[in-house]
């Protein structure tokens, strides 16, 4: 890195991209890059003196990043090799690395705080985050989704020997890290494109917690079907709600909060923990960063329970976007695996015990939605009413005889559509809701400002 000057990123406007070109960004490198649309966040981009073009032509990268000598190039899996930016790069000579080679990079320099799991590890690292952040310590954070509490996915503090980073099992992404503390949230499997068997997606697991620094912590929740291989000199520890050397004691639930102590090995307890986003799930993942930032030394009890208070929570991860004790309820949540959604619904149901839920869903990937169908059925037969959307493809070609219909069959609840996604408001508007729960990883979130408005209209 150190004859680098300019990095170039294929691929520019991913979320987890992003953290980078802002943090190579804030160390005075010239970060450039393209991506295939504009979007809020490549415009946030810009707006920081990013320079991003939506042309995937070779002649559309400019002249600043045309000399293999002084340029990185960083790419993430979703870009396909037959890109004409990339191919070019590649053809000519550049360094060529994958996004997580380069974050690899920033955790061997550092204490790394590395999430890892099927689900919930953007709300575990984003937790983990605040609560460094907001000590005396702080850290540099990478994190998969954008934090409400500062509207950015990347916190940045030079003085700082931690780093928070969301580490990816898609593509085996997360195989370049180094942790100093890993945690290990679920292993259900899931990426079946990438892994083939569930076999191979635990033995990828397996080998990242290979990867922890020697002295190192392995943070792993009960009943996993995970079998670690570290070095002897790295402790291992369990958590979850209710048991394990991580858990919670004395939970309160009312008047819309969630309160509970925090139980730590050593028989620490942390009391009153209050939870800024007071759904079940959150109890869990409370417990995993609490563990994370304890294991790195860096858990008080007045930053534990003034951090958790004011977490406001990721966007997209069980976000209300409105809230009327009389009138309509809307919450949008990033669940894509049939656990998360099953997780999303039943917290739902928790905080609204007596009202009626419909779920509007949009399924991510052909793949996904092939391998867990009836899973995804289930879990949608929990609400009242399900709105099925057509499948979000993302990275995918459409699979012969997968779409949507193949959940829509098995769904059990009393009402149940299958539509286009352009249809959603209208449907919505025309057939008033009073709990909604939009749910998917795909663009399901464009259509809420016109859903809210139009719920705020009728109440």
């Amino acid at each position: 890195m150190q004859q680098k000057k300019n990095i170039y990123f294929v691929g520019a406007g991913g979320i987890g991209m992003a953290a980078l070109e802002r943090y190579f960004k804030a160390r005075g490198y010239n970060v450039g890059g393209y991506d295939r649309t504009p979007t809020d966040l490549t415009r946030a981009l810009e707006n920081e003196g990013i320079a991003i073009t939506y042309d995937d032509s070779a002649e559309a990268i400019p002249e600043s990043f045309r000399n293999p000598a002084d340029t990185l190039v960083v790419y993430t899996p979703a870009v396909p090799d037959s890109h004409p930016g990339l191919a070019w790069f590649r053809a000519n000579g550049f360094e060529v690395v994958k996004r997580a080679a380069v974050l690899g990079l920033v955790t061997r320099h550092s204490k790394a705080l590395c999430f890892s799991g099927t689900h919930g590890k953007t709300t575990t690292s984003s937790m983990a985050a605040h609560l460094l952040h907001s000590s005396p310590c702080g850290c540099n954070a990478f994190l998969g989704g954008v934090l409400r509490n500062y509207n950015t996915n990347f916190l940045l503090n030079d003085a700082s020997p931690y780093s928070v980073v969301e580490a990816d099992e898609y593509d085996r992404s997360f195989h370049h890290l180094s942790p100093f503390v890993a945690v290990v949230t679920a292993t259900d499997p899931d990426h079946l494109d990438i892994y083939g068997t569930e076999e191979a997606y635990l033995e990828s697991f397996a080998h990242f917690t290979e990867l922890i620094q020697p002295g190192g912590v392995l943070i792993k929740h009960t009943g996993l079907k995970l079998r670690e291989r570290t070095d002897p000199s790295v402790k291992i520890y369990t958590y979850s709600r209710d048991e394990g050397d991580f858990h919670a004691e004395n939970i309160r639930r009312g008047n819309g909060s969630i309160t509970f102590d925090f139980v730590a090995p050593d028989g620490e307890t942390i009391r009153n923990i209050e939870l800024g986003v007071p759904v079940e799930i959150n109890i869990t993942n409370a417990i995993a960063a609490l563990a994370a930032v304890w294991a790195a030394g860096e858990l008080t009890p007045d930053v534990a329970r003034s951090a958790m208070a004011s977490f406001m929570g990721p966007k997209r991860r069980f976000e209300f976007w409105l809230k009327q004790p009389q009138g309509p309820v809307v919450i949008d949540d990033y669940a894509h695996h049939p656990d998360e959604l099953s997780n999303s619904i039943d917290s739902v149901r928790a905080l609204f015990p007596d009202r009626r839920l419909t779920v509007a869903f949009q399924p991510h990937l052909y793949s996904r939605t092939r391998d867990f169908a009836p899973q995804f059925a289930e879990a949608l037969s929990k609400a009242d009413e399900v709105i099925l959307l057509d499948i979000y493809p993302a990275r995918e070609e459409p699979i012969p005889g997968v779409t949507s219909e193949i959940i829509f069959n098995s769904v059990t609840s009393p009402v149940k559509r299958l539509i286009k996604k352009s249809e959603l408001t209208d449907i919505l508007q025309q057939t008033p809701f009073d709990v909604l729960l939009t749910v998917g990883a795909g663009d399901i979130c464009n259509y809420l400002p016109e859903i809210v408005e139009n719920a705020r209209s009728r109440s």
